[in-house]
């Protein structure tokens, strides 16, 4: 499966889904850069990375059945490939952190902006980016972040974790295409804060008290309220405060 190295690039995301237009491009094709201008996150959101010392990634998903109804698989699966990639790498206490934040020791140390688009054809494509903090240690300005190599001491080869990170997508979206129940309860299993108290800000900065109880088909966050209710809420309407 090809893998395009580039130096520099404004952001990975935008130049394969550019080059899949152009060329017909190999399923699984991976673009990574040493440098990216304007790395984006969820909903527009800024990911900012160190020059070489991270790893800045996307990879073509051309082969995935996809509709409105289950189009929040494709994260689940994408966010335990990157938790199982760092789990063999003997990183402890990781988690996701809803919806698509990767954390280790209760930091960000990866996160997930995933590019869905639908041909006039009824065919489908998605652009799964990928940002991991490998060898950058200072985070001086990002307090809340950590990288792999604060966590374990080691320094990480960039090109071999995009290579597990790819194979490892591969093989949780076969899991997904045979059994996307037991999938989907993997992941309940791995969210960051489930089950606990938590604190949390609406996007009206008004903030309330609630403990996750899951992540719903269609991506919502279903929290248990102070007065005993139920309320699902949609990316960016909520934010968990830790």
């Amino acid at each position: 499966m090809p893998l395009i190295k580039l130096d520099a690039i404004d952001s990975t995301n935008d130049y394969l889904k550019q080059l899949s237009k152009e060329s017909d491009l190999e399923n699984y094709t991976v673009v990574m850069a040493n440098e990216q201008t304007k790395g984006k996150g969820q909903m527009g959101s800024k990911w900012i990375s160190e020059k070489g010392k991270n790893l800045t990634m996307s990879v073509l998903v051309t082969d995935f059945p996809i509709n409105t109804k289950n189009i929040f698989d494709l994260n689940i699966a994408t966010a335990l490939s990157v938790i199982r990639v760092l789990k063999n790498s003997n990183v402890s206490n990781v988690s996701i952190k809803w919806p698509n934040d990767i954390m280790a020791d209760s930091k960000k140390v990866a996160g997930i902006l995933i590019e869905n688009s639908f041909k006039s054809t009824g065919s489908f494509i998605a652009v799964v980016g990928i940002g991991l903090n490998l060898n950058q240690t200072n985070f001086d300005l990002l307090p809340q972040a950590t990288s792999l190599k604060k966590v374990t001491g080691k320094i990480y080869d960039l090109e071999e974790i995009a290579n597990q990170l790819r194979n490892s997508l591969e093989v949780h979206l076969q899991r997904l295409r045979n059994n996307a129940d037991a999938l989907w309860e993997e992941y309940h299993q791995n969210i960051f804060r489930i089950n606990y108290p938590s604190a949390f800000e609406d996007s009206e900065g008004q903030r309330f008290m609630g403990i996750i109880q899951g992540v719903t088909r269609d991506g919502k966050l279903e929290l248990l309220l102070e007065d005993d209710s139920f309320e699902c809420f949609e990316v960016k309407k909520v934010k968990l405060l830790y």
